[in-house]
C-alpha cells in the first residue's frame, strides 16, 4: 500500500510537565491539549511523606525542579509548566517567582506553575473574590488562602477534605458538594485546588448550576502553557477556556436558598 500521499507527520510542539511523584492524572492533562501539541511528562523523586506542607516544600526545590526541567531538554519543549498547586503556592508569591525563574535557567524555555497559573487565570477573569476547594489538610488550605490573599484576592469560602493520601481517587459527586459547600454570595469565581483532584467533567456541570466561572489546577496549568506557544487550550463549555461563555446570569443568592430550604 502507498501510503507517500500522507507525507510526514506534522510538527510537533511540546509542553513539558515537571509533576509531582504521586501525580495519577497524566490523561487529564491530554484533555486539555489541541491536537497539534504534544505533551512530555516528568516526576519529582519519590519521598516517603504525606501530602502536607513539609511535601509541598520538598517537591518543589529548585534543584529538584531544574533536575526535571533538564530530562526534558532532549526533546525541545518550547515551553514548561510545574503542574503542582501546592508547590508552587506555599513560597507565596515570591517562591512561586523563583521558582519559574530557576525552571527557565535550567531550560532555556518559558515556564509556568499551576499557583501561577491561577492567578493568572483571575486576573484574565476579572475575578477578585473567589471561592475555594482543595482536597488538602487545613494548614495546607490555610496556605492557598494567604498565597491568593497575597495576590489582592479575597476569599469568601472555603471548602476542605483534610486528605493526605490517594486525592486522585476522589469522586466527583465529592468535589461537586464541596463546592456546592464553598460558594456563597457575590463569589466572582470558584477554584478547585489540588493537580490529583479529578475535576475535567464536573467543571461544565458547575458553572451551568452555579453561574460563575469555575477553574481547577489541572485546567489552569494547561490553559497557561499553551497561551505561551500562542494556541488555546480545548474543553467545551469552561468559561477560562470559551471567551463566548463568560457571559451569564448572576449567581443566585446562595444563602437565601439555604435558609428557604431549612
Amino acid at each position: 500500500m502507498d501510503v507517500s500521499f500522507l507525507g510526514g507527520p506534522r510538527p510537533q510542539r511540546g509542553v513539558g510537565v515537571v509533576a509531582p511523584f504521586d501525580f495519577a492524572l497524566d490523561r487529564e492533562l491530554w484533555r486539555w491539549i489541541p491536537d497539534e501539541v504534544s505533551l512530555h511528562l516528568t516526576r519529582t523523586p519519590y519521598v516517603p511523606i504525606e501530602v502536607s506542607l513539609d511535601l509541598a516544600r520538598l517537591v518543589s526545590e529548585h534543584e529538584t525542579l531544574s533536575e526535571g526541567v533538564r530530562t526534558l531538554i532532549a526533546i525541545a519543549p518550547e515551553v514548561v509548566a510545574y503542574a503542582c498547586t501546592s508547590g508552587s503556592f506555599v513560597g507565596g508569591i515570591a517562591g512561586e517567582r523563583a521558582m519559574c525563574e530557576a525552571m527557565t535557567r535550567a531550560g532555556a524555555v518559558p515556564s509556568v506553575t499551576t499557583s501561577g497559573a491561577l492567578l493568572e487565570a483571575l486576573a484574565d477573569l476579572g475575578a477578585r473574590r473567589v471561592a475555594l476547594v482543595t482536597p488538602y489538610t487545613v494548614s495546607v488550605t490555610r496556605s492557598l488562602e494567604e498565597y491568593v490573599a497575597e495576590a489582592g484576592v479575597r476569599v469568601t469560602g472555603c471548602a476542605f477534605m483534610g486528605l493526605t493520601r490517594h486525592i486522585w481517587k476522589v469522586p466527583y459527586r465529592d468535589v461537586v458538594d464541596m463546592a456546592r459547600g464553598a460558594v456563597r454570595r457575590g463569589t466572582d469565581c470558584l477554584f478547585i485546588s489540588c493537580t490529583n483532584l479529578p475535576t475535567y467533567d464536573v467543571i461544565p456541570q458547575l458553572e451551568a448550576e452555579l453561574r460563575i466561572p469555575v477553574i481547577s489546577a489541572n485546567q489552569v496549568t494547561m490553559w497557561a502553557a499553551l497561551r505561551r506557544l500562542g494556541t488555546r487550550a480545548v474543553g467545551p463549555y469552561q468559561t477560562l477556556i470559551d471567551p463566548a461563555a463568560r457571559s451569564g446570569p448572576a449567581l443566585p443568592d446562595v444563602e437565601q436558598q439555604q435558609e428557604g430550604s431549612t
